[in-house]
């Protein structure tokens, strides 16, 4: 796999250069991955701390975006554990399961579009 991000044979984009879309999309993959092994979301959010102040202000946004949904997603998921004990806890788990999929797929496609994020920093869907 190329690391230039452009690679025509199999038309995924990653790369490690914060200046890249690539960049922003490896950071997406690796938030669902971090669903299944846990740690690569944590560095996916440090990449994205380090990539946003590099990147184009289009790409920013999604540097952005992608901090909130790491942090938003944690907040989530410790409250629904801590409700976990009653049976409220349960659904708060799956909500902020669909939520932080949700988002992240919406990344992605506006990522492949080359467009901004709209609301970066918004809490619902």
């Amino acid at each position: 796999m190329s690391t230039e991000g452009n690679s025509p044979d199999n038309g995924v984009n990653v790369s490690v250069n914060p200046d890249d879309r690539g960049n922003a999309n490896l950071i997406y993959i690796l938030y669902l991955v971090g669903l299944v092994v846990g740690i690569t979301g944590l560095v996916g959010v440090i990449m994205a701390y380090v990539g946003k102040d590099q990147a184009p202000e289009w790409l920013k946004t999604h540097y952005v975006n992608q901090i909130h949904i790491f942090w938003k997603g944690f907040a989530y998921f410790f409250v629904g554990f801590l409700l976990s004990f009653i049976v409220i806890g349960l659904f708060v788990l799956l909500w902020a399961l669909i939520w932080y999929i949700i988002q992240v797929v919406r990344g992605m496609q506006a990522l492949s579009r080359g467009q901004a994020m709209a609301k970066p920093a918004g809490w619902g869907l």
